[in-house]
């Protein structure tokens, strides 16, 4: 059976389709040696853009390489604004396995390819999730702390900011770039009809693992600048603890305690159709449903 990883990098750009369309390219010049671009979503709001591409794994790290060198060409950090943190054009690249894969594996290959884009591109290096090499840099959310504008001043004259790989100061525009081996995870967003920010912060909190709230959710309250409504931004590291369903109706639950009403929930790259099967089972009441029972299964 082919060995098959996935990649999920986030680009600081959401906004000048060339950008985007330059960073995808990058990864689509891999498609002879087995690169598919599975996913992209660009959001104006978060001035982000997540690609999704899946492949043999020399081959993902080569295409996520040069995405990365992309980015670090046509994004500058100094006037880049947008809803969602973030320390880098090349903001976080994740390696997961997908098939025939093992974890330890995934993680030689996120320790390989940020030692390598520090050392080709000068843009340090943190490494987070299993990847880590500090316990403290597990969390993505920590590595972020104080965001671009925050680390450019510290990674300088903390020690606990120094990057793992690359020297202790931001690329002048590229700024600083995570890279991690971690678990398929859902990106999950909940926006609501309000645009005050307290409200999906104060509900981010109430739902997030960190704060007491539900098992494998991380979250963070996030204003739609362009739409007038504040989101209630999750990350669901393992689905089975914590299905999509019960995560949405947690927010749900808290918004109604504040007299507010959701306007829509958003998928972010990819989904397991095991998710989404959980919450048709649930909210259609369906007993017994299976996995096998999932026509795409069988393909």
């Amino acid at each position: 059976m082919d060995k098959l990883i996935e990649c999920v990098p986030n680009f600081s750009e959401g906004r000048r389709d060339e950008v985007i369309s330059a960073i995808k390219a990058a990864v689509e010049a891999h498609a002879g040696e087995g690169v598919r671009l599975l996913d992209s979503l660009a959001d104006p709001d978060h001035n982000r853009l997540v690609l999704t591409f899946l492949g043999p794994p020399e081959a993902v790290v080569e295409a996520a390489f040069d995405a990365c060198r992309k980015a670090s060409e046509l994004i500058d950090m100094n006037v880049h604004r947008g809803s969602h943190p973030r320390i880098g054009a090349a903001d976080v690249i994740p390696l997961v396995p997908a098939r025939a894969v093992e974890m330890s594996e995934c993680i030689d290959l996120a320790r390989a390819l940020g030692a390598r884009i520090a050392r080709e591109l000068d843009i340090p290096v943190y490494l987070y999730e299993e990847a880590a090499v500090r316990p403290e840099r597990r969390s993505l959310a920590d590595i972020r702390k104080g965001q671009y504008e925050g680390l450019k001043e510290a990674v300088a004259v903390d020690p606990a900011r120094t990057p793992d790989y690359g020297p202790p100061r931001l690329h002048p525009t590229a700024g600083a770039t995570v890279v991690g081996a971690r678990w398929p995870l859902i990106a999950f967003n909940v926006n609501l009809a309000s645009s005050d920010i307290r409200v999906a912060r104060e509900i981010a909190r109430a739902v997030r693992e960190s704060s007491g709230g539900l098992p494998c959710v991380r979250a963070i309250g996030l204003r739609l600048e362009d739409r007038d409504l504040v989101q209630v931004s999750m990350n669901l590291t393992n689905f089975r603890v914590t299905p999509v369903h019960v995560a949405f109706e947690a927010v749900r639950r808290e918004a109604a305690r504040r007299g507010v009403e959701v306007v829509e929930s958003e998928v972010v790259g990819l989904v397991p159709a095991e998710a989404l099967a959980a919450a048709a089972a649930h909210y259609m009441a369906v007993k017994g449903l299976t996995r096998e029972q999932l026509l795409e299964t069988h393909f």
